[in-house]
């Protein structure tokens, strides 16, 4: 038996192409074009979320035919499939936002559900949105077949007026226009020339932010995160990947090898250090539920506090994805938080070298003013801040990047769905000092946990984004900006405090401290919660009643099913 035979019969897809019994299974494999040789070699499935649905995505089916060329050269046969994509940008601020979040759930749940049906022996996952990046993720994770990560890629800027503008601008020029700040002619021009090619948003939103944290995870290769999707250097990162993936096949190098605590708290430390995404704070413990790590909020919150900030990226700063690119990647993030000791060094990669060894040779850029030296941040500490207080026992996150005060306190005005709110805000029926609530948001109670993009970007856009504060069991985007709080729980639909709330209560924010607390005495907090009843719900049948059913609290990634710490068999060995 040679080394190639012996391999093939301890690997999944062995149960759908070896032995005589496996002779129908063959035949199909033959009527698609497959030779002898290619249906005994090991199958690796390579899942794309191409669609026509956003720009993020439409770049994705092309890569998947360098990641196949690769696996062809590296002595393995691909076999691509798609799964689908709910982009935020098109659900964003209306009820398709409800879809978002769960379709992580659905994005994980469809991979398995091909690898395992068709006992595939490696995954390669190519996505580019900010749900199918940690969609994508949690299924390694969750089969634990040797997997290697690619990121789509970010967008190029657009130009207005002589300047560089992303798609944040876009939304909060709607804030301006709501106030006659902006004309219709210069929106129109704006909307058509924001996002002048494929790729994911460009700045430092959920996509960017997630990708950073495949690199500093280890399951994307170095450097290939930070690419923006038409630079041709893609296709060589996805023929590298199909052909590495061989590699860790006969190494039985896996995802639950690579994604450890302490690779996770080297992932929250890139978004503290990036001024990432909130959205970060659900997607890594959902991460670390497939791998059976506890991992919640409030150890990203941990990882936040003590991580400095150290990237000028918008939506706070000046930069987007392409200028970190070509200024030397997130290696040279990496590389600097490595050497003042803000990451573990010792975690294995995708390239089956350690962090550490994988960053060895890369140089600080000192032409550059993209990254700051890690001992010489832009904050000392990071980005996003956790926040507890008898207003979120279950926690809550901030995104200090940029903020000019970390301090808040003012009346609430509260609002059942960020609809009516967005109204308030678009007919300016609120006043400077409010602090917006805007509740049954939560991943129950929406369901879906949105997020408010749309009304924080017209905040901004009218001129009051210091000066007024919004928090939410919901979600919120990674482009938003200002104190706003996210991610309150237990949620309203749980009946957690936030459901309690009445106008005109006081609401005390304080990120320097870590807090959220309305000012009211427990005994008055106890005697509201018997009083209140919860919400029928608007849906009753569907996905969306399906998830509100299964879903858990933010705290713990809003995830659906147990995860790896109850499982009995891992596919991987079957």
């Amino acid at each position: 038996m040679d080394a190639k035979t012996d391999l093939k019969l301890r690997l999944p897809s062995r149960h759908a192409t070896e032995g005589a019994e496996r002779a129908p299974h063959r035949a199909f494999y033959y009527a698609m074009g497959l030779t002898k040789e290619q249906i005994h070699q090991p199958f690796v499935g390579v899942a794309t979320c191409w669609n026509e649905a956003a720009p993020c995505n439409i770049a994705l089916m092309r890569q998947a035919q360098a990641v196949k060329q690769g696996v062809a050269a590296g002595g393995a046969t691909a076999r691509e499939f798609c799964t689908i994509t709910v982009t935020d940008g098109i659900a964003m601020g209306h009820a398709g936002m409800r879809s978002s979040l769960p379709s992580r759930e659905v994005i994980a749940d469809s991979i398995e559900l091909t690898v395992r049906g068709h006992s595939y022996d490696a995954l390669i996952g190519v996505a580019g949105c900010d749900k199918s990046q940690p969609g994508m993720m949690m299924a390694m994770c969750r089969l634990n077949v040797p997997s290697i990560f690619i990121y789509g890629g970010s967008i190029l800027p657009g130009t207005f007026k002589g300047k560089p503008v992303t798609i944040q601008d876009v939304y909060e020029a709607v804030g301006r226009h709501s106030v006659g700040a902006m004309s219709d002619a210069d929106l129109d021009v704006l909307e058509q020339h924001a996002c002048p090619s494929a790729g994911a948003c460009g700045a430092q939103f959920t996509a960017n932010t997630m990708a950073t944290v495949s690199e500093a995870m280890g399951l994307a290769l170095p450097y290939s995160a930070g690419a923006p999707a038409p630079y041709e250097i893609r296709d060589k990162f996805c023929m590298l990947a199909g052909e590495m993936i061989v590699d860790l096949i006969v190494k039985n190098i896996r995802p639950r090898d690579i994604v450890t605590r302490k690779a996770l708290e080297n992932a929250a430390a890139v978004v503290a250090a990036t001024g990432g995404s909130t959205n970060a704070a659900l997607h890594l413990p959902a991460i670390a539920n497939e791998c059976g790590i506890d991992f919640d909020l409030f150890d990203v919150a941990e990882v936040f506090k003590r991580t400095p900030y150290i990237a000028d990226l918008k939506p706070s700063g000046r930069y987007v994805a392409k200028d970190m690119f070509e200024a030397g990647g997130i290696p040279l993030l990496l590389k600097t938080l490595l050497d003042h000791g803000f990451l573990h060094g010792d975690c294995l990669t995708v390239t089956g070298r350690t962090l550490a060894e994988n960053l060895k040779s890369v140089k600080w850029n000192q032409d550059q003013d993209v990254v700051r030296p890690a001992n010489k941040p832009i904050l000392p500490t990071g980005g996003v801040i956790g926040l507890k207080g008898n207003l979120a026992p279950d926690g809550a996150i901030v995104k200090v990047a940029g903020m000019e005060g970390l301090k808040f306190s003012g009346p609430a005005r509260c609002f059942d769905g960020e609809e009516a709110c967005f109204e308030a805000v678009k007919n300016k029926k609120y006043k400077e000092g409010d602090v917006l609530v805007i509740r049954y948001e939560g991943p129950k109670g929406g369901p879906g946990m949105r997020e408010m993009l749309s009304t924080t970007a017209a905040l901004y856009g009218q001129g009051m984004g210091n000066k007024v504060a919004l928090i939410t069991d919901g979600r919120f985007s990674g482009a938003t900006r200002g104190f706003c709080v996210a991610h309150i729980g237990p949620e309203a639909a749980m009946g957690g405090p936030i459901a309690l709330l009445r106008d005109g209560d006081v609401i005390e924010l304080d990120a320097e401290k870590g807090s959220l607390n309305v000012k009211l005495t427990a005994g008055e907090l106890e005697s509201r919660a018997r009083a209140w009843k919860p919400p029928a719900g608007e849906y009753t049948s569907g996905y969306l009643w399906k998830y509100a059913q299964q879903v858990g609290s933010a705290r713990l990634g809003a995830v659906t099913h147990p995860g790896g710490s109850v499982e009995k068999a891992c596919y991987a060995d079957i």
